[in-house]
């Protein structure tokens, strides 16, 4: 793979410190990339090589962070449960912090980060130029009558999980070890589970450890229901690209029925590849996203 460069820099909001990679000029146009679930700024390293193999970097900067507990970032403090809506917070402060005199940016987002960029995007789409969401659609949802049993079950993982902090931390015997036990739980192809893991990991008296928050890997306390997502979501006319993939989690794009009452000027294109296939087909993905974005 092409060794691009590239700069590490961190991005300091009101409430956390974020890490971040930028690829190409800081005065160019931005488009800011955001990671999948337990994944980190590196799982898009594929696709930078590919936007510069077909020369988008002649006209837009790439910004890829760490969204908080992943990758370099900073957790959130304290021991309470994580929620997939706070990240819609942390992009926001994250596009107030980097956006150059106040230019809409361009998102991408894939699968988690699809969600919030989506989620994002219906309430706030005059920060947003355009939007590329892979792998996801909108928002997770579920049935009404699902609400107890979740809060109830979240309740007691967290306890179970409270009583775990007091225990020394996993370890490792080395990355390889770590690596393979990613490829072995995900199925994520092993050069990407290494590209991914590296930045995840971190170095306790000679061994390896998992940086990610732990919390990362609890269930969400709640879920929003069809109505709440589908009136969240109509509906944008930010001009928008939706990529699936031929082989990836269909639990993410069943909503692919929706995407026209959601958005009014979409683009849906489905690409051989599993569900991150922005790094096992980067180039077929770049040149979709660069024909997009050019457009």
């Amino acid at each position: 793979m092409l060794t691009l460069n590239s700069t590490e820099f961190q991005i300091p909001l009101a409430h956390i410190t974020l890490a971040a990679k930028r690829y190409g000029q800081a005065d160019m146009p931005i488009i800011l990339a955001l990671h999948g679930w337990l994944d980190n700024a590196d799982s898009f390293v594929p696709l930078a090589n590919a936007f510069a193999q077909h020369g988008l970097f002649e006209s837009h900067q790439l910004i890829c962070i760490d969204l908080p507990g992943h990758g370099l970032s900073e957790h959130r403090p304290g021991r309470y449960p994580l929620h997939w809506i706070d990240y819609i917070y942390d992009l926001q402060a994250v596009i107030q912090e980097i956006s150059i005199e106040g230019q809409p940016v361009t998102l991408i987002g894939h699968s988690l980060g699809g969600i919030i960029a989506s989620a994002y995007n219906a309430c706030m789409g005059e920060n947003i130029n355009k939007l590329i969401l892979i792998e996801a659609l909108g928002p997770l949802y579920e049935s009404a009558e699902h609400a107890k049993t979740r809060l109830r079950k979240g309740l007691q993982q967290q306890q179970r999980f409270n009583r775990q902090l007091s225990r020394p931390i996993p370890t490792y015997s080395s990355m390889d070890v770590a690596i393979q036990a990613r490829h072995q739980l995900t199925g994520l192809a092993l050069p990407w589970c290494e590209l991914i893991t590296q930045r995840n990991m971190q170095f306790i008296d000679d061994k390896c450890a998992w940086r990610s928050d732990p919390r990362l890997k609890l269930d969400s306390l709640n879920r929003f229901t069809f109505e709440q997502v589908d009136a969240l979501m109509s509906t944008s006319d930010t001009q928008t690209l939706f990529i699936g993939a031929q082989d990836g989690y269909k639990q993410l794009t069943l909503t692919e029925q929706h995407a026209n009452t959601w958005f009014s000027n979409i683009k849906m294109v489905t690409l051989a590849g599993d569900h991150h296939l922005h790094m096992g087909n980067a180039d077929l993905v770049a040149e979709t996203i660069g024909a997009f974005v050019l457009n």
